[in-house]
């Protein structure tokens, strides 16, 4: 089943959902959004980063602010950068890299919204993207993320999760934790 371009929700979302399904809502259902100084680091982040654009280092093209999409998933977004590596067999093998502010997070939402834009990538230029990398602020360092068949198949229930949330137009309740 291919979703239709008018219900398609934002690659960020499935982040968002991992983190807190309540926050996943207050963003993308409701519009509530507040910025604060690490939003707003993130956000100039973001800003440099996604300056549209394609250059060329040492034989590998970078893409900025490339648009993607997948009608199967029904994803939208804009990947941070796209580096195009060429293979052996002269194919430009696409390299999806994430920036984010802080530093590796202890769950896999970055690595969620990481795969979710490598197979809006697959599905657009139809080329296998086995790797990508998130790229971390604090310290300033790569991580690999491999693209294995448990992060693909969390990634798609992923969306799956997040798109009902979104399209039932219902945000849960918040969840109180007790205090330690």
């Amino acid at each position: 089943m291919n979703y239709p371009d008018d219900d398609l929700i934002s690659i960020s979302a499935l982040a968002h959902f991992l983190y807190c399904p309540r926050r996943c809502a207050l963003i993308h259902i409701e519009q509530i959004w507040v910025e604060n100084a690490f939003t707003a680091e993130g956000r100039i982040m973001h800003d440099k980063v996604h300056e549209e654009g394609i250059e060329t280092r040492c034989a590998v093209r970078i893409s900025r602010g490339l648009r993607l999409r997948s009608l199967r998933l029904g994803l939208i977004g804009i990947a941070d950068v796209v580096e195009f590596h060429r293979t052996g067999k002269g194919i430009l093998q696409p390299y999806p890299v994430e920036y984010k502010r802080g530093k590796p997070k202890p769950d896999y939402s970055d690595k969620v919204q990481l795969c979710a834009q490598a197979l809006c990538l697959q599905e657009m230029i139809d080329v296998d993207v086995p790797e990508g990398a998130l790229f971390y602020g604090k310290t300033r360092r790569r991580t690999l993320v491999a693209f294995d068949d448990d992060l693909r198949g969390q990634t798609e229930q992923t969306a799956r999760h997040a798109r009902d949330l979104i399209m039932s137009g219902v945000t849960p309740p918040p969840a109180y934790a007790q205090a330690l």
